[in-house]
């Protein structure tokens, strides 16, 4: 397969909060030719994200906010996720505690690195680097709830942690970086790992 990659035209659409731009690209097929695409594609930047997990009590810190996408797809508009946000200038880890001290009002400590992750490589440029991170429960600094500037309106939910994965199968948790996070977690308490 040949790897060539070819940018021939690119054709702003809109360049509001993000970037949405038409691509013209000619790219190598796995059969030695190569083939040219017209594809849009949306960027807005990269994110973080982390699972706040306090290992005593077994919860986790999860929160809901209002997702428009979800909505025009005929599902709740209001979505269960991990704290997350682009990135600012920062590294991710620094973005990861940020947001989840805006979002949810806890400081967030032991912050380890999970994975990086694409949530829709097929139009969207955001990678997502996600967190897992211990909190404090009754430690919080203040009520969360994200800041107004931004149109933010965050509940905080702190779950117990088998509860939040029974809600990935019964559909209430549907936000796939949460949803991964979660069995992440999952994964490392079933080997013994620490988390």
């Amino acid at each position: 397969m040949s790897n060539h990659v070819k940018i021939n035209s690119v054709t702003k659409l809109s360049h509001n909060w993000g970037k949405f731009d038409n691509y013209e690209v000619t790219h190598g097929r796995r059969d030695g030719g190569s083939q040219t695409v017209i594809r849009e594609v949306y960027d807005h930047g990269s994110a973080a994200a982390v699972l706040a997990y306090a290992p005593v009590q077994k919860t986790v810190l999860l929160t809901r906010q209002f997702r428009l996408p979800p909505h025009l797809n005929g599902d709740p508009a209001w979505l269960i996720e991990a704290p997350a946000g682009l990135l600012d200038g920062e590294e991710p880890e620094i973005a990861a505690q940020r947001e989840a001290l805006e979002e949810t009002g806890y400081a967030i400590d032991r912050l380890e690195f999970l994975f990086n992750a694409y949530m829709s490589p097929g139009s969207l440029t955001e990678k997502c680097a996600c967190f897992i991170g211990h909190y404090t429960p009754g430690q919080q600094s203040h009520a969360g709830g994200g800041l107004d500037d931004e149109g933010e309106d965050i509940e905080v939910l702190e779950l117990d942690f088998e509860k939040a994965i029974a809600m990935i199968g019964s559909g209430e948790i549907a936000d796939a970086k949460t949803i991964l996070m979660l069995q992440g977690l999952a994964l490392r308490l079933a080997r013994g790992d620490s988390a």
